[in-house]
């Protein structure tokens, strides 16, 4: 019955999102309180439940995305990813266009939030295919494919890094698992895969090109740039890359695991951006703090979404469907890495959002590590990421996103953007499944 109970409070979640077009933090609400009135929970359990959810999934999430969200608006503002895209693109060459797109694309993509990122991105493409003559469509797709990796696998963005919250994995481990897994996941939807899109023309409204390009006099350098926005990646993998090497206890190994731990990690590359891509050049603390406060107001709704989906997994708990999920699944012979892509690509074709697919899949799987303690919480973190981009079509943000941009219709976009999604999730669900062999 328990598990019942799940899936009709997942469709309830579905409808309300898809159908009624409800806010989804309010159908996480919603829906969580109905749950729990199934389970026979009283109002002040509910209440209880409520609170829990939303403080224990927040507080340990709210300075990491905030952050993230601080730095990623001062690396697009100053010009630093513009910087970055463009040197690259021009060491490589335009017989290495599609490959140096993909590297910029993921590059700028750890700092930079989807949406933001591909708003960044999209005249700097538009650039690329002017020079060198080669369609947008295919030139774009392995920088778009690159941000969708990035969306899905890699910490401090949203999704993964509250996953890694719930399922207890280190954020370090899963950013460079994630790294690893994101190579074959863009090389094949991106340069590979774009070779194939070079019939599909697009002619992009200038009107939607809102970001305008800096002159090359107003960008930072490159050192500086690739520096501030990969801060982040060096910090939350320091403490990793040093446990793998041996070191040994002493003063330098507490240093690097304080610098290492994600929420230092995350004051110290905003504190940095802050003087370098600001201070530095010329800028008032006021201008920069405005920059930071506009960020802020842009993650608000993600953390919404992340609120409800905490309250909706602790009245599972509370209600005792994760036990009973974990009875039922104890001698699954379906690898619960397969399970839990199986389920996050399910949640993401009904409803559409990558995020909310993701963090309503943690809450069903957790009690499949217990079951399955061989299995790293780091991999199930990355296989629910690639299952969550599963597909993307018309219920999908990002989907409308890319045809608006492109200017393409309905079927191209199914055929270019979709497949790309698609290929990115069953990629990344393999080099997850060999990582899972390898370690």
């Amino acid at each position: 019955m328990p598990l019942i109970l799940c899936f009709i409070g997942i469709l309830c979640l579905v409808l309300l999102i898809v159908w009624c077009k409800l806010d989804t933090f309010i159908s996480f609400i919603v829906v969580s309180i109905g749950l729990g009135l199934a389970c026979g929970l009283n109002v002040t359990q509910i209440g209880g439940a409520i609170q829990k959810g939303i403080g224990g999934i927040l507080g340990s999430l709210v300075i990491i995305l905030g952050f993230g969200a601080m730095l990623g608006r001062l690396v697009a503002d100053s010009g630093a990813a513009q910087q970055i895209m463009e040197s690259l693109i021009k060491i490589s060459g335009k017989r290495y266009i599609r490959w140096a797109m993909a590297l910029a694309g993921l590059v700028v993509g750890i700092p930079l939030f989807y949406n933001a990122g591909f708003v960044v991105v999209m005249p700097l493409i538009v650039a690329a295919g002017a020079s060198t003559g080669i369609p947008l469509v295919s030139v774009g797709m392995p920088m778009l494919s690159a941000l969708s990796v990035a969306h899905g696998f890699l910490p401090p963005h949203p999704s993964p890094a509250t996953i890694s919250q719930q399922l207890h994995a280190d954020m370090g481990k899963t950013l460079l698992y994630g790294l690893v897994a994101a190579v074959p996941s863009i090389a094949l939807a991106g340069p590979v895969f774009s070779r194939f899109l070079k019939k599909y023309k697009s002619t992009p409204d200038p009107a939607l090109l809102s970001v305008q390009k800096k002159q090359k006099d107003e960008l930072p350098g490159l050192g500086v740039s690739l520096i501030t926005a990969l801060l982040p990646l060096v910090l939350l993998t320091a403490t990793t890359v040093m446990d793998a090497a041996g070191t040994k206890p002493g003063t330098l190994k507490t240093v690097i695991a304080f610098i290492g731990e994600p929420n230092i990690a995350m004051l110290l590359s905003v504190l940095v951006a802050i003087y370098t891509l600001g201070l530095r050049r010329g800028q008032k603390m006021t201008q920069v703090m405005k920059a930071c406060e506009d960020a802020i107001k842009g993650v608000a709704p993600i953390l919404l979404v992340i609120a409800g989906s905490g309250v909706f997994v602790e009245v599972m708990r509370q209600g005792g469907i994760t036990d009973n999920i974990a009875s039922l699944l104890k001698n699954a012979t379906v690898s619960p890495l397969i399970l839990g892509w199986g389920l996050a690509a399910l949640i993401r074709v009904c409803v559409g959002s990558a995020t909310v697919a993701g963090l309503t899949t943690a809450g069903i799987v957790l009690p499949l590590l217990a079951q399955h303690p061989g299995v790293p919480p780091e991999l199930m973190v990355l296989a629910i990421g690639a299952g969550s981009l599963f597909c993307s079509h018309v219920n999908d943000g990002g989907f409308w996103l890319f045809k608006n941009y492109f200017n393409l219709t309905v079927r191209e976009t199914f055929l270019t953007w979709s497949v790309m999604e698609t290929i990115v999730s069953v990629v990344g669900l393999l080099a997850v499944l060999l990582l899972n062999l390898i370690l």
